[in-house]
């Protein structure tokens, strides 16, 4: 567990749950427990006193959640505001009203907003997926369509972050408690919900991004899928040419995004060697060296020699990057220290 994901008294307390239990919920991976699902779904439009839906019907993704939902008719309309909205607002204003103002900022931090950080730029890379796939860059009639229906869903494990803040164990929170715990995305409309898979990969970094240089970062059962490389999105081409790079290749780039993300993959240091870089300037803490790269700023390096030697008597090399306005080593290596060139006297190189 990270430390950031430490319990604290009042998480517990108010939601019965920790919050690496919430967590999973938001990454969970297998298949939707549809079952438990649909028996959370049932139950949310009772505890809002609507009449239980005639049919919950499932899609293997959100996109094609949002085909279904297109081609259906007499669906009725959409009941969100009954089902999320209100009882969470009605929630909300109650926990504030006995935590006071600061309370309930200090509860929020404790929960809810440490799970935030991470889930809503997926759900918003999500959302911008569907919409990427279904209507590519049209921005008319069709695309505001999708959008509305995106607004439309409820999220399901992803609805993780707000859940953890509120107690969960009866009313209709824990309806949707429940439906977070077992199943992806949801739409509730006054005859028919339209349910979605959770996905069935999800590969992120140190950070929470999504990053994957092998394959989709985000994908699901019917094969709609995210790529990403530390949180930027990439063409899947892109992903599987990552392993052929060549210096070549990299320079030919046009997208400077792209090619950061190449240079990122290839390695600097692989980079420096293989394209004949030629260092241009050395002192006592290392050399400098320097790449230009077209339509965008040079590469520039310094490299360190470790003067601890490696218990088999080698000394390892280290390679930083600095800005590109670094003339020399001692200023670059000062630079990661937060220092001027001329300020930066270490005792001993490390």
């Amino acid at each position: 567990m990270n430390s950031t994901d430490t319990e604290e008294p009042l998480t517990r307390a108010s939601t019965g749950h920790d919050l690496s239990t919430w967590r999973a919920y938001a990454s969970a991976t297998a298949p939707a427990d549809r079952v438990t699902a649909e028996h959370g779904i049932r139950r949310a439009y009772r505890e809002a006193g609507l009449p239980e839906p005639e049919q919950v019907m499932w899609a293997d993704s959100p996109r094609a959640a949002v085909t279904l939902i297109r081609q259906l008719t007499g669906r009725g309309p959409s009941v969100r505001e009954a089902l999320r909205t209100a009882p969470w607002a009605l929630e909300r204003r109650r926990l504030h009203a006995e935590l006071g103002a600061e309370g309930w900022a200090a509860h929020w931090a404790a929960t809810g907003a440490r799970l935030w950080a991470s889930t809503q730029p997926l759900v918003d890379r999500i959302g911008t997926g569907v919409l990427e796939d279904l209507v590519g860059r049209d921005t008319g009639k069709e695309a505001a369509e999708v959008r509305l229906l995106l607004l439309d869903a409820v999220l399901g494990q992803h609805d993780a972050p707000w859940l953890a803040a509120f107690p969960t164990h009866d009313g209709p929170l824990g309806a949707l408690a429940e439906v977070c715990r077992s199943a992806g995305w949801w739409w509730p409309f006054a005859r028919i919900v339209v349910a979605s898979e959770r996905p069935e990969a999800l590969h992120r970094d140190e950070a929470g991004r999504l990053d994957n240089g092998d394959g989709p970062a985000l994908a699901y059962p019917d094969g709609f899928a995210l790529h990403a490389w530390r949180g930027m999105p990439v063409p899947p081409t892109f992903i599987a040419e990552l392993p052929t790079l060549t210096p070549e290749r990299i320079r030919a780039e046009e997208n400077a995004e792209l090619r950061r993300v190449m240079l990122e993959y290839y390695g600097y240091d692989r980079y420096l060697a293989d394209s004949g870089a030629r260092p241009v300037h050395r002192d006592e803490t290392g050399t400098l060296w320097r790449i230009e790269l077209p339509d965008d700023e040079p590469v520039v390096m310094v490299e360190v020699l470790n003067s601890t030697p490696e218990p088999d008597g080698t000394r390892r090399t280290y390679w930083l990057r600095v800005p590109p306005s670094t003339r020399t080593a001692r200023a670059g290596v000062a630079w990661t220290f937060g220092l001027e060139a001329d300020v930066y006297a270490p005792v001993r190189e490390t």
